[in-house]
């Protein structure tokens, strides 16, 4: 099931990241040498050339040598403001989110840090850019929780004044996740058999569940439920194919080929995805509002010492 509980400034940055592994190999050739220190923290000419193959990849055509340094500076201060509140991502949290980048590709977290090696990227300069941005998240949410909030009056009018219709039909999903484990190090594809001989013999939850939890290397998790608004679209378009009573094709994730079995669906008016998709564009327009007065505010306080 793709990852859905990241914050959503930090996964915008990372779908435009992930293109960085289908590049060519660059050398790296940056030295140690300390170029800035903001707020005490070093910036190193490894550390811009890392960054600088990060942002060439992800989207930037135009990158300037004082653009990356900006960026790097900015990382550093949102970090160290973090601090002094008292937050601080760690490293689990880091790795869950770098995991869950590898999982849309459908790799295991070693394949994609090879990938990135291939590309000239280190899997550590994609992590601290994780780092940042999740610590950034999670300090403007909290700084600004209240101005933030999108109330239901604002989600009406913004529908209204979008010829939406307000009571749009969701569903609300019983799912039962079913893996196909894959010993550490093996091929993914090396199990796609099984989760395929599976899949044709599913054909309703009530004989499909025993039977696969009485097929070797298969793991029946417990049963979720989940709103279709809070899905992200691709995984709510894959459902509202899929038939009650079926499996959804396998995915590769970092423990192995993860299929979903629909065992229920309802109607329901609560939330929908048009009102999802309204709130989540008009929390990330106040997001961004607040982030950038809050960054340039931090900007005017540091101290920022350039080397070189």
């Amino acid at each position: 099931m793709p990852v859905i509980s990241l914050k959503r400034p930090v996964r915008t940055w990372m779908a435009r990241a992930l293109v960085a592994g289908c590049l060519s190999a660059m050398p790296a050739v940056a030295s140690a040498q300390v170029v800035v220190v903001a707020n005490g923290s070093p910036i190193t000419e490894l550390d811009i050339s890392q960054r600088t193959r990060l942002m060439s990849t992800s989207g930037n055509k135009n990158v300037t040598r004082q653009a990356v340094i900006q960026e790097l500076i900015d990382d550093r201060l949102k970090i160290a403001k973090a601090r002094t509140y008292g937050l601080e991502v760690t490293d689990a949290e880091v790795d869950g989110a770098f995991q869950g980048m590898a999982t849309r590709q459908r790799i295991s977290p070693q394949q994609f840090g090879q990938m990135l090696e291939k590309s000239g990227i280190s899997a550590g300069a994609i992590k601290a850019r994780i780092r940042a941005e999740m610590t950034w998240s999670q300090l403007v949410r909290g700084r600004f929780g209240t101005s933030l909030q999108i109330g239901e009056a604002d989600i009406s009018n913004a529908l209204k004044s979008n010829n939406q219709a307000e009571s749009a039909v969701s569903y609300v999903y019983t799912l039962y996740p079913i893996m196909v484990v894959v010993p550490n190090g093996s091929n993914p594809d090396s199990k796609r058999q099984v989760a395929e001989n599976l899949r044709s013999r599913f054909s309703s939850c009530a004989s499909g569940l025993p039977l696969a939890r009485a097929v070797r290397d298969v793991a029946v998790r417990e049963p979720i439920t989940r709103n279709s608004a809070e899905l992200p679209e691709p995984f709510r378009d894959l459902l509202a194919k899929l038939e009650v009573g079926r499996l959804s094709s396998p995915d590769v994730t970092a423990q192995g080929l993860q299929m979903f079995a629909l065992c229920d669906k309802k109607e329901t008016t609560a939330d929908s995805a048009a009102k999802r998709d309204v709130r989540e564009k008009m929390f990330s327009s106040r997001f961004d509002a607040e982030s950038k007065k809050f960054l340039e505010e931090i900007r005017r306080q540091a101290m920022i010492e350039y080397r070189r």
